[in-house]
């Protein structure tokens, strides 16, 4: 793999903090506005090749302490994560295969 492609991988990880203190990475899928307010689609990192890809992360996108910081937070709206997911899955049928 190319320092370049390596560098894109890198960039496309966010590490996230859970409840317990773990560290957890995902893969940045999309970002996606919906009502005026951003939210990621985050990927759980697959260690192992032969493994399902999953369940998608979805987390309203809020502003930090400063500019160019970012705070992710957990959506309790059923009614905003389907409406983002029927987005996400929209722009990307073609390369992911969903379960219905």
């Amino acid at each position: 793999m190319s320092e370049e492609n390596l560098n894109e991988e890198l960039d496309d990880l966010i590490t996230l903090t859970d409840e317990d203190g773990e560290e957890i990475s995902f893969e940045f899928i999309d970002l996606i506005e919906y009502k005026g307010k951003e939210y990621v689609v985050l990927l759980p990192e697959i260690e192992d090749e032969d493994e399902d890809e999953g369940e998608v992360l979805i987390l309203e996108v809020q502003d930090g302490e400063t500019e160019e910081d970012e705070v992710y937070v957990s959506v309790e709206s059923e009614e905003i994560l389907d409406a983002v997911f029927e987005i996400f899955k929209d722009r990307f049928k073609e390369e992911f295969e969903f379960d219905d």
